[in-house]
């Protein structure tokens, strides 16, 4: 029996060899046509200048368009998955991590970690944003709770509450920022 890696492994040693003599053609072939640019006249060099430079920006936008259009609609892809269920993302999973890598760069950047006190606004910011979904989605605690402190058995979630909501995170923003 013969073995297929010593086949593969020449295939592979002559793709190599001739993908030396493609380029080392390229680069004589461009050689024989532009030659050495700086001896030529000034026309020629800008002619040349120019075309090339125009190239350059031109091949420069189309693969950057494409990248843009790739990595946008790889983007907008999941965001449809994620929103029909296809996908489920633990954010609280993602938002511990980004805090632990905001802690780090914090740390690196000014030699010192994080404040006692900005964890602590995180933790409350947080629970309002978890507070604040609980009453956008009409949750039965949430109605329960609600009901207890004002008595009123009807409740919609009203402007006057998220502003309640941002209100009470700006005080313990501002509390935590006073130094």
């Amino acid at each position: 029996m013969s073995n297929p890696n010593a086949k593969k492994n020449k295939e592979d040693s002559n793709r190599e060899v001739s993908d030396l003599d493609i380029s080392k053609e390229a680069k004589t072939m461009i050689e024989k046509i532009l030659g050495d640019v700086s001896k030529t006249s000034a026309t020629k060099q800008i002619v040349i200048g120019t075309t090339s430079g125009w190239m350059t920006g031109f091949l420069t936008m189309k693969v950057g368009k494409m990248a843009a259009f790739a990595v946008g609609g790889g983007i907008i892809i999941l965001q449809i998955a994620a929103h029909q269920g296809y996908i489920k993302i633990n954010w609280d999973q993602i938002q511990k991590k980004a805090d632990k890598i905001a802690d780090k760069v914090e740390e690196r950047v000014t030699g010192e970690g994080p404040k006692l006190l900005d964890k602590m606004e995180r933790y409350v910011d947080k629970k309002l944003d978890k507070a604040e979904q609980l009453l956008k989605n009409g949750e039965s605690r949430t109605r329960r709770w609600y009901h207890s402190i004002t008595g009123d058995s009807s409740f919609k979630v009203k402007e006057i509450h998220i502003f309640l909501a941002a209100f009470g995170a700006g005080v313990a923003i501002g509390l935590a920022s006073a130094n």
